[in-house]
């Protein structure tokens, strides 16, 4: 019978350490746009799912970019679910990730298991990890809980047994979304049931893939002829399948760029992509027709591509590609779930085993029977139907729990989602302000010389913010909620209401009205005001009065630095905010041509912050932009790595350019596209 039990996987692994303590109010740095001379060129429904709704902010979420380089052998909580033929690993404090999926008969690995947990930039708000099966919600990217606890607990399986159920509140879109693990006895196919839901009294985008890492040295089949092929480049092309440029794009290894492969899968067709070895043995994953897109990502052969293979785990031991499974053709697409709805598919994962050489079509036929063999396509229909009425089903033991932000929503507006309980004991301390402010009004003051915490956006928590006493907090918070809801003049009011409070309770020390801040208490601190107004100047191109504006936080948050030890690690939360805003405020200083201003935030930053590889970078910069270039180009003799280099970025090979000659360095070579386009 299917079991479900606990166990620790132990492992090297990096810790992710905090979150940037700032909110993101720069656009997202996304490298997956479309040009906009391949727009005209795409079919309607897919142009109008491109500009439907396209993620522009990261709020509420807050950047995870706290982690290192530096692996130590730890322990992750995993929940085991098998049955006499597959053994499937889920880690629930890292989004519900499949980490491995065992065929027990043939005792083969059908993922490609990361030997290490090393959190890269790649997930849209930074933190992510390579290997097994991961569920991406939310927008084009890889979801913001890759490395997030997710609820999970058995619920009943239809056949009897028991299933394994992962649910969380997805922040970006506001939805909540469940996924359902079901082994049947004596089956070959991990069956998922998966379902999104939209509570709101209006439409939201929303966006799905099924992201599944295999090795790389495999041949990749879907049942399509052509495809569309996205680079880093961002061209968007339709191109043959499988010979693109006279080369075979269906084995990984034959291109020698990074770049995504979405498949055209005919709508009569059934919807399924398998990975097999030189023996025809690999993963096929299959699914109901609403799951329409099959896409391969591939990171190539070239340099850059080599180098994110070995950054994201250890050199030997060997790569991987990516095949995927979404709700649309193209990642770069979002649909639209109406008001008080729902979508829900069921996939499914197993061994495959069939010839993977010879022409496409034969080969694509040979595998299609070997899958209607194994599992009929009536047969996942039926599974789904039979799924369906138990995704309503209360869980029971709870495995693991998640974050406390889907029970703060559901008090908020007092949903009620059958299924997926977000229950009022697991509000923490991340929701407590939010908490009060739904329940007294107002928003309480956080200790003194702590960052304010995140903000909540939507329009329900803005509205509250707008009648709350506008303390420099609520004003603070309210800021931020009209940035990113596009009000970005009114955004700049109130942060700058907030500052002429603060002044007036510095001058005054004691309340100015009814709706002044009650007491000076952690009112004091301007920084957090300031720093946002910086932000407002640097989008508007004010770039001197931005300079001038983050000087002025950094010398005012480094004036109330709290007195005391610092942990050994320089990860205290002065040390976090101190280098998340010394960071921006060097950059603006440095876009102003302020070089000895950028020098003097600088030699303020603790000494472990300036050692870690994203400061050393900077300090090259720093230097170049004094003029000292032998002492830059120093720098990158000694070796640095930058842990939060974001996917697609070239800043360090531009600043390498400016300093020598000579070819960028292999281990500084993180190039994902061709020199031209």
């Amino acid at each position: 019978m299917t079991t479900i039990r606990r166990e620790v996987l132990t492992l090297p692994a990096a810790p992710l350490g905090p979150d940037n303590p700032l909110p993101p109010l720069r656009p997202l740095d996304e490298a997956h746009r479309i040009d906009d001379r391949d727009r005209a060129d795409l079919p309607r429904d897919m142009a109008r799912q491109v500009d439907y709704e396209p993620l522009r902010s990261l709020l509420p979420v807050q950047v995870r970019d706290g982690y290192g380089r530096g692996r130590a052998p730890s322990g992750l909580d995993a929940l085991v679910i098998e049955n006499d033929r597959l053994r499937a690993t889920v880690l629930p404090a890292l989004g519900g990730r499949i980490a491995s999926l065992r065929h027990k008969p043939t005792d083969r690995e059908l993922l490609y298991v990361n030997p290490v947990l090393q959190p890269a930039n790649f997930a849209l708000n930074g933190a992510w990890f390579s290997g097994g099966i991961e569920w991406n919600i939310g927008a084009t990217g890889h979801t913001t809980l890759s490395c997030s606890p997710v609820h999970a607990a058995r619920v009943p399986a239809p056949d009897g047994g028991q299933m394994l159920r992962l649910w969380e509140w997805e922040r970006l879109r506001d939805l909540p979304f469940q996924v359902d693990l079901w082994l049947p006895d004596g089956s070959d196919f991990l069956y998922v049931g998966a379902r999104i839901r939209n509570p709101h009294e209006h439409p939201v985008p929303t966006y799905w893939w099924s992201n599944i890492a295999v090795p790389e040295d495999r041949r990749v089949l879907a049942p399509a002829d052509e495809a569309w092929h996205f680079g880093y480049e961002r061209r968007l092309r339709r191109v043959p399948v499988p010979e693109y440029d006279g080369i075979d794009r269906t084995y990984p290894l034959n291109s020698t760029y990074a770049a995504d492969y979405f498949y055209e899968v005919p709508e009569d067709r059934r919807r399924w992509i398998a990975a097999l070895d030189e023996h025809g043995h690999g993963l096929v994953q299959t699914s109901t027709d609403v799951l329409r897109g099959r896409k391969l990502f591939v990171w190539g052969t070239g340099p850059g591509g080599r180098r994110w293979q070995e950054w994201l785990t250890e050199p030997g031991t060997g790569g991987y590609c990516e095949i995927q499974a979404g709700l649309v053709r193209t990642q770069l697409e979002h649909v639209r779930l109406e008001a008080e709805s729902e979508v829900s598919w069921l996939e499914a994962y197993g061994p495959l085993d069939a010839p993977p050489e010879g022409d496409w079509h034969s080969v694509l036929r040979a595998a299609e029977d070997r899958l209607e063999a194994a599992l009929p396509r009536a047969d996942v229909d039926g599974a789904y139907d039979a799924w369906l009425p138990y995704a309503d089903a209360e869980p029971g033991e709870r495995l693991a729990t998640g974050s406390g932000w889907g029970a703060l929503e559901v008090l908020r507006a007092d949903w009620k989602l059958p299924g997926t309980p977000f229950d009022e004991d697991t509000l923490g301390e991340q929701q407590r302000p939010w908490l009060h402010l739904l329940r007294a009004g107002s928003l309480p003051e956080p200790e003194h010389h702590e960052p304010p915490g995140g903000t909540l956006v939507a329009r329900p928590w803005r509205d509250m913010l707008e009648t709350t006493a506008a303390t420099p907090l609520a004003e603070y918070h309210l800021g931020v909620a009209q940035w990113h809801g596009g009000d970005r003049a009114q955004a700049v009011r109130s942060w700058e209401r907030g500052l002429q409070s603060l002044q007036g309770l510095e001058s005054a020390q004691s309340p100015r009205s009814p709706r002044s801040a009650q007491g000076p208490g952690a009112a004091a601190d301007r920084w957090p005001l300031l720093r946002c107004l910086a932000v407002a100047d640097r989008e508007d191109g004010h770039h001197e009065r931005a300079a001038d504006r983050y000087a002025e936080a950094f010398a005012d948050l480094c004036a109330r630095r709290p007195d005391g030890p610092r942990d050994a690690g320089g990860d205290s939360r002065w040390t976090a905010v101190a280098a998340a805003l010394g960071g921006e405020a060097i950059g603006a200083l440095l876009a102003a041509g302020r070089t000895a201003d950028a020098r003097a935030v600088w030699e303020r930053l603790e000494p472990a912050t300036r050692a870690r590889g994203r400061f050393r970078l900077t300090e090259a910069e720093l230097l170049a932009a004094e003029g000292r270039r032998e002492e830059a180009r120093a720098v990158f003799d000694e070796g640095f790595e930058v842990a939060d280099l974001r996917e697609g970025a070239e800043s360090i090979g531009l600043l390498w350019a400016r300093l020598d000659d000579a070819p960028l360095p292999a281990r500084y070579d993180f190039r994902m596209r061709p020199d031209r386009e």
